[in-house]
């Protein structure tokens, strides 16, 4: 009998899943594993061109949008991203429609048959990333999306050869994989970077330019000096956005997407395809791909009276960004509740700083769906040296029930941390 969805996630969960691993990696970094799997599906990764991101923040973003970009040009489009807020089909997208259950079924069904050929065990993210590239081939992209799942030079993804490759920024993130210091993460991410391909690179700290230059890219184009968004203002819903690469200027652009940070990914978005296609993007199909552009789980607005928001974000930056864009764009709802689940390896207190504690009436301590969930009580002890009345709830499901008790029609809630408490959240609200 063929595999249904639920076979294909059995199997799954029954290897290795770094995202859900809270001890320091737990295998010497290879790709030979990935390697061998995508030689005996016939490197379906070298079948079509690939635009390659990864990025402390902001990637899965840049990817919705390079998506949109390159599909109003008139290309299929598959996207690969991780990790999935409700259903592991996300991860996988033909024109930003996920796999259907019996296709992502069938990819891993096929690749399942291939691990008795390999040495050694794979990993949950390389049988994913094999299925997906396979996929992408059976079914005839004009080209791939591909988001890296951690780092760069290590990652499964990097198996294939980015004709453009991005970078969207460098911050300090799972350094229990990556290292403790941006140069070092900012080498890994240079991974990605293959000869005769064009670097987009979001990051602009001056320090790091000599890491990306010795990349190996026939050419890098840098944010700020090669292309930029000049402008970034607050729209309704959105922002409106000038942007310029080197050989376009792009005037009063919507992004319905919030926060001024999505101004840099747009840019990021903008450069790559015209690098890719070494010509500028007609300024009509940038307005339209703009237009449609979602990103869900990423400042997205899920409810009014109270107004509702879900954000993943997951590391001080992130957290920053969060408050920046909520002060900005939602300056009416002072008062908040903050539903906040935290990953082990995260310092709760830098992350409520990050965050800001001004105007939270209420924090609403809860685990994240995962293995490395911190405990409540830690989050709870953080929010009380910060100051900051607390409970405590068992889950993501009655965390958000409470939020919304507690809510008066007038206030924000605020639903972050991490994206696996975004995710439960989602579902819990978009089936209320």
């Amino acid at each position: 009998m063929r595999w249904t969805i639920d076979d294909a996630v059995a199997y799954l969960d029954g290897h290795l899943n770094l995202e859900t691993v809270s001890a320091r990696r737990v295998q010497a970094p290879s790709l030979d594993r990935i390697r061998r799997l995508t030689e005996l599906l016939g490197d379906p990764q070298h079948q079509y061109p690939v635009i390659h991101l990864t990025g402390t923040n902001g990637k899965t973003s840049t990817a919705a949008i390079t998506t949109r970009l390159l599909q109003a040009k008139g290309l299929v489009v598959g996207t690969y991203t991780s990790p999935h807020l409700e259903r592991i089909n996300e991860r996988v997208s033909w024109n930003g429609d996920p796999i259907a259950d019996d296709a992502f079924a069938s990819a891993v069904e096929q690749v399942s048959r291939l691990e008795p050929m390999l040495d050694d065990a794979p990993t949950y993210f390389e049988l994913v990333t094999a299925a997906a590239f396979a996929w992408f081939a059976e079914v005839a992209v004009d080209v791939a999306v591909i988001e890296v799942g951690l780092g760069g030079t290590w990652d499964a993804t990097n198996v294939a050869d980015g004709r453009v490759a991005v970078i969207t920024n460098v911050g300090i993130d799972h350094v229990e994989y990556l290292g403790p210091t941006r140069e070092g993460i900012a080498r890994e991410k240079s991974g990605i970077v293959k000869p005769g391909s064009t670097l987009i690179l979001g990051e602009t700290d001056l320090s790091l330019a000599a890491i990306f230059e010795d990349a190996g890219a026939n050419e890098l184009w840098r944010r700020g000096v090669d292309f930029a968004c000049s402008d970034n203002r607050l729209a309704v819903g959105g922002r409106l956005l000038d942007l310029r690469t080197p050989a376009a200027f792009y005037d009063d652009v919507y992004l319905p997407l919030h926060g001024a940070h999505q101004g840099d990914n747009a840019a990021c978005a903008v450069a790559a395809v015209e690098a890719f296609f070494a010509a500028p993007v007609e300024e009509e199909l940038v307005a339209e791909a703009f237009a449609a552009a979602r990103s869900p789980g990423r400042m997205e607005v899920m409810g009014r009276h109270p107004l509702c928001i879900l954000d993943g974000a997951h590391n001080p930056a992130g957290a920053r960004a969060a408050a920046s864009t909520l002060a900005e764009a939602f300056p009416e709802s002072a008062s908040r509740v903050v539903v906040l689940g935290l990953l082990q390896g995260r310092d709760p207190d830098e992350m409520l700083a990050a965050l800001g504690t001004t105007g939270v009436r209420m924090l609403v301590a809860c685990p994240p769906p995962s293995p490395r969930a911190m405990p409540t009580s830690e989050v709870a002890a953080a929010a009380a040296r910060a100051g900051v009345p607390v409970v405590e709830e068992e889950s993501v499901a009655a965390a958000v029930e409470r939020a919304i008790d507690l809510a008066e029609p007038e206030e924000l809630i605020l639903v972050t941390g991490s994206l696996y408490v975004v995710g439960a959240a989602r579902t819990v609200l978009r089936s209320g």
